[in-house]
């Protein structure tokens, strides 16, 4: 479930210049930056953003490549829930963890932390091979989806799940959805990119 869509990257960048478009000034959170492939082919001009990353030696190589960044090495998804960069104001959440999503989403959406009137959300998801698997329910974040749709309707609706599940997320946080877009990419579409602008 977490193999990776290199196939995919020239869309998946094109997403995100897209989705930059819809902001004046970005700050940046990426909350897997690995390598930095994205940061280049994306965010290399952005002056000052936060990337994370739990791998030390990525973590350090990020560090070198963005001095203008905050760097932090460590686990998102815990981080962000305690309020990792709280203070502040980060206006586009780049979640990018080949497999599940939705444990960083929370804690980002969940934590008290500076909340800009707009915030642009995009997210590589890697769980929509669950449920043609038929194993969605062992996924907690897409159990009470599978509840309510079955294995066979999450995977065939699955971009409309997760715009009601970053919906739901956004709510907490005080935000709508007025965007939202996303296609399936990846080996018979097993990857999912979507991205949406959220407003307050």
């Amino acid at each position: 479930m977490t193999k990776k869509d290199n196939a995919g990257f020239v869309r998946k960048r094109q997403l995100r210049v897209n989705l930059l478009r819809e902001l004046h000034k970005p700050l940046v959170m990426e909350t897997h930056a690995g390598g930095g492939k994205l940061w280049r082919h994306c965010y290399r001009e952005v002056p000052f953003g936060i990337a994370i990353d739990k791998n030390e030696g990525k973590a350090a190589l990020l560090g070198r490549a963005r001095p203008t960044w905050a760097v932090y090495e460590t686990d998102s998804e815990r981080a962000l829930g305690e309020g990792l960069a709280s203070m502040w104001p980060v206006n586009f959440l780049d979640v990018d963890p080949w497999g599940d999503p939705w444990p960083t989403l929370g804690g980002f959406f969940t934590s008290k932390r500076e909340r800009p009137q707009e915030l642009v959300v995009v997210v590589t998801d890697g769980l929509r091979q669950a449920a043609k698997m038929g194993i969605g329910w062992k996924i907690p974040a897409l159990r009470r989806k599978v509840e309510q749709r079955g294995n066979a309707a999450l995977h065939d609706e699955y971009l409309q799940v997760c715009e009601e599940m970053l919906g739901e997320l956004a709510k907490l946080a005080g935000y709508t959805v007025r965007k939202w877009t996303g296609y399936h990419t990846g080996h018979a579409g097993q990857m999912s990119h979507y991205g949406a602008v959220l407003a307050r």
